[in-house]
């Protein structure tokens, strides 16, 4: 038998190895994670730059190596991260883009989720900007983001768009609220930054119809002509590319959902909105439709960027059926005897004419088709107040009864 002395030296010594082995298990356990957190932390400065090329391999296939520095050299902002920035900014990052900064005052609500580009339920309440950041870092580790959570007006501009130093190369408007996107755009092209614009996604339905043009030649979008009329009156005529929506509104569409008597009632419905000045409404809003006009953004960018070639078809081709209409008062001219064929109205001029005041139909029969422009009163020279849009057969018509 062992005796008393040797079991108890036996049970120290167990204890003792049992403590010592406890100590660096726990040891282990506890470094482990210390050293995975410095490592996700270091990742996006030592991220291997084979692997950023792999996974943008079929990027540099379609945009070529030049094209694709270009990109990855850009350093772009995005204001306003609802369902089109949202969607803009992820597809940026996915493309290679390394450096972009977004801005937004608001947060993840539960009705985001439609549309939002990567928000999920864990991420409802937190800031938009934090919500981009955090799932985009987990696409592209690589990428720097800003993230500025506040809203952007012209108090904050220079500290928004050039602090720290950023100079952008682009600025993409995803912003909803009329009076902060207008300043926001002035203040881009007043400073020479190029910028891209986006039209109102609400109500539209038809993924045909989305367009990319200057913001001269939209149409059939009710957000992008009140920016466009506003921006006239400021000096600014043309030179921002828009992505907007020729969708025409029919009464059996979606619309902006009224305020119910209740809210009405309480008086001063601005006082209703989160922010002064903002909408109050809600908007109908196809959850698709924003992410469309976000990829053709991101798409526009891109391209553009990288110098590859794209014919977009302005308005659906309708600067050529200005066009026509304006040749059609012209060619007037001569068929009625007048020796000078020159025309005081421009090319310019007729959209308005054809689109503002008109609505893009014939007065006398609502015909949209074979539209022409005619002289009314013969006695008097062509202007705003002495031209009428008809079809080609009223026109010929008019000639022979009145002219």
């Amino acid at each position: 038998m062992i005796n008393k002395s040797v079991l108890l030296s036996i049970i120290a010594t167990a204890a003792v190895t049992a403590s010592v082995l406890e100590f660096i298990h726990s040891y282990q356990t506890k470094s482990k994670p210390q050293l995975k957190a410095k490592e996700v932390a270091a990742s996006p400065k030592q991220h291997s730059e084979e692997l950023i090329r792999e996974q943008l391999a079929r990027n540099y296939a379609f945009l070529t190596e030049e094209g694709m520095t270009k990109v990855r050299s850009q350093r772009i902002i995005i204001v306003g991260l609802g369902g089109v920035g949202s969607w803009v900014a992820t597809m940026l990052v996915r493309s290679g883009v390394s450096h972009i900064r977004v801005i937004d005052f608001d947060q993840v609500s539960l009705s985001s989720l439609n549309r939002h580009a990567v928000a999920t339920l864990s991420d409802v309440g937190i800031s938009k900007v934090d919500c981009l950041k955090n799932h985009l870092l987990q696409i592209a580790p690589w990428a720097e983001i800003d993230t500025c959570n506040q809203l952007w007006n012209m108090d904050s501009a220079e500290e928004l768009i050039f602090g720290n130093d950023f100079n952008p190369t682009y600025v993409i408007d995803c912003i909803d609220n009329r009076d902060t996107k207008l300043d926001l755009l002035t203040y881009c092209y007043q400073k020479g930054i190029k910028v891209v614009s986006s039209g109102g996604a609400a109500c539209k339905s038809d993924p045909t119809r989305i367009n990319v043009a200057d913001i001269s030649k939209t149409e059939e979008d009710p957000l992008a002509k009140s920016i466009r009329v506003i921006l006239k009156k400021r000096g600014i005529v043309d030179g921002i590319p828009t992505i907007f929506s020729a969708e025409k509104p029919d009464p059996r569409k979606a619309k902006l959902i009224p305020l119910s008597e209740d809210e009405i009632t309480k008086g001063k419905v601005d006082e209703l909105s989160a922010l002064q000045d903002f909408r109050v409404r809600i908007l109908p809003v196809l959850g698709t439709m924003p992410g469309m006009f976000g990829l053709a953004i991101a798409t526009h960018v891109l391209t553009t960027v990288a110098g590859y070639p794209t014919e977009p078809v302005e308005g659906k081709n309708r600067y050529k059926v200005y066009n026509d209409i304006l040749l059609s008062l012209a060619g007037q001219q001569s068929r009625i005897g007048k020796e000078d064929q020159r025309i005081q109205i421009a090319l310019n001029d007729i959209n308005y004419i054809v689109e503002e005041v008109f609505r893009g139909k014939s007065p006398i029969s609502n015909f949209s088709t074979r539209l022409a422009l005619s002289r009314w009163n013969k006695d008097e020279d062509i202007s705003f107040q002495n031209v009428v849009v008809m079809t080609k057969e009223e026109q010929k018509e008019h000639e022979k009864r009145v002219l």
